[in-house]
């Protein structure tokens, strides 16, 4: 059985840095492609960024890009987030999701259909 486990949510003041993990059991994840979304109170499930199986092409929200860096290992069978320059409008809770269905295209890897493997999620919380 796949499990996606995140780790390293907090609450933190604007302008600090967290970085997430995600440790995934149960299947090697380099045949799969990664991904972080999120989801605010009230607020649809968003994308964040995504990663390919080699770790070399990456994709990013707009409203992160510049901010966030998504990176794997793995060896670790372990995904990460940096997040540095936090803002409140970053609050949610982070989900990592990921997928061995083929295909790494900019319009394809936003959209959560895509991912077959979602971890429960970790809760991120910038105060002003």
């Amino acid at each position: 059985q796949v499990q996606l486990v995140e780790s390293g949510g907090g609450l933190v003041q604007a302008g600090s840095s967290l970085r997430l993990s995600c440790a995934v059991s149960g299947r090697t994840i380099s045949s799969c492609a990664m991904a972080w979304f999120r989801q605010a109170p009230g607020k649809e499930r968003e994308f964040v960024a995504a990663i390919n199986r080699s770790g070399g092409t990456t994709y990013y929200a707009d409203s992160v890009k510049g901010r966030f860096t998504i990176s794997r290992d793995n060896a670790k069978n372990t995904v990460y987030l940096q997040m540095n320059s936090l803002k409140p409008e970053d609050t949610a809770v982070y989900y990592c999701a990921a997928t061995s269905s083929p295909g790494f295209y900019s319009s394809v890897v936003r959209s959560g259909h895509k991912y077959g493997y979602w971890g429960q999620g970790t809760q991120v919380t910038v105060s002003s």
